[in-house]
């Protein structure tokens, strides 16, 4: 009974009005915090980060007409979800898992999505035997068909273009292991970070580049692929998406920003206040249940500094803000796995 009346408050509270004051304003988290108890919103932003820059972090464009099947898993009655889930502790040996990246200030949070979710698929399918990070600077600058770049991108053409042409490895900016590192620095669209430079808002598509950073490296031999035969939709119902985390791994998900998620601190986010902001897309890896409210566990990719050391939990079941509506993912192509070594 408590769920459904948490459910019922936050039907209302979801109906509210746009709030009158400044974005970033302090008013503006006061306002969002005493209309819900669910979370706790605090500062994130520099009170003088533009709005154009914080439209830029959201850059999901919506998918025109889809083309992935729906794929679902035969649920039995009988079969047992656990309360809560974590991918991190399911495979604990996967540590793409826990990493949480940078999109800079570029609109590329559906490439971050997409190789975030498909860096831990190939450690969970490869049996903990193949752990790469597949490079969101590859897929970002070299898909063409992706949507605009920094400017904003499309689900599903990224996981076309992993199983068409590949995707080579690399992570974050500044690391050496693997091919091509993000190359976009992250900057201090932080409150607390002053060690970073100051956001542009405008950073550009960085160019592609089929080559790695270290010149010994071969672009070619560290592709990573998808399969042509798995490319599918997950359908719009929390258990299909749970059984798919839990049987498959971590996924990539969309729903839509409004302002008052950019002050997201802890708890389970509702929407209560705030204009749209645009689509964003993000990783699912886990849900759980927090004072009687079903949630998500998601991965952002504004870096660790940024809501609950870059992680939020949203709610769960009723596809609150379309965080179930839009669920895409694949299996990686991979040879077979023994002895914990992949052949």
């Amino acid at each position: 009974m408590k769920v459904i009346l948490c459910l019922a408050l936050v039907a209302v509270s979801y109906a509210l009005p746009s709030a009158k004051y400044h974005p970033l304003s302090d008013e503006f988290i006061d306002a969002i915090n005493s209309k819900q108890s669910s979370w706790t919103a605090g500062r994130n932003f520099h009170v003088n980060t533009s709005v154009e820059m914080l439209r830029g972090l959201v850059g999901l464009k919506p998918t025109p007409v889809r083309t992935f099947p729906v794929r679902g898993h035969l649920v039995s009655p009988r079969e047992t979800i656990p309360d809560f889930f974590d991918a991190r502790e399911q495979w604990p040996d996967c540590p793409s898992i826990k990493e949480i990246r940078d999109q800079a200030d570029c609109g590329s949070c559906w490439a971050f999505g997409a190789v975030e979710a498909m860096s831990d698929r190939i450690c969970i399918h490869s049996k903990g035997a193949k752990k790469v990070s597949v490079s969101a600077e590859d897929l970002l600058s070299c898909c063409t068909n992706c949507g605009d770049g920094c400017d904003g991108g499309y689900l599903e053409p990224s996981w076309k273009y992993w199983v068409k042409h590949g995707i080579t490895t690399g992570g974050l900016y500044g690391e050496s292991e693997g091919c091509k590192a993000y190359s976009l620095v992250p900057c201090a669209h932080h409150v607390e970070d002053s060690a970073r430079p100051a956001c542009s808002g405008d950073p550009g598509t960085p160019a592609c580049v089929k080559q790695c950073d270290d010149n010994t490296r071969s672009y070619e031999s560290e592709l990573t692929f998808g399969r042509a035969d798995s490319l599918y939709y997950v359908p719009d119902d929390a258990k299909q998406i749970q059984v798919e985390i839990m049987t498959n791994g971590p996924v990539e998900a969309a729903f839509m920003v409004h302002e008052d998620f950019l002050h997201y601190k802890s708890g389970v986010y509702v929407n209560v206040e705030g204009k749209e902001l645009g689509g964003h897309a993000i990783k699912i890896l886990g849900w759980g249940e927090e004072e009687g409210l079903p949630y998500w566990l998601v991965a952002n990719s504004w870096n660790s500094d940024w809501g609950d050391e870059g992680y939020f939990k949203i709610l769960r079941g009723v596809d609150h803000v379309g965080i179930e509506s839009d669920v895409v993912s694949a299996l990686p192509k991979l040879l077979a796995v023994r002895d914990n070594a992949v052949l």
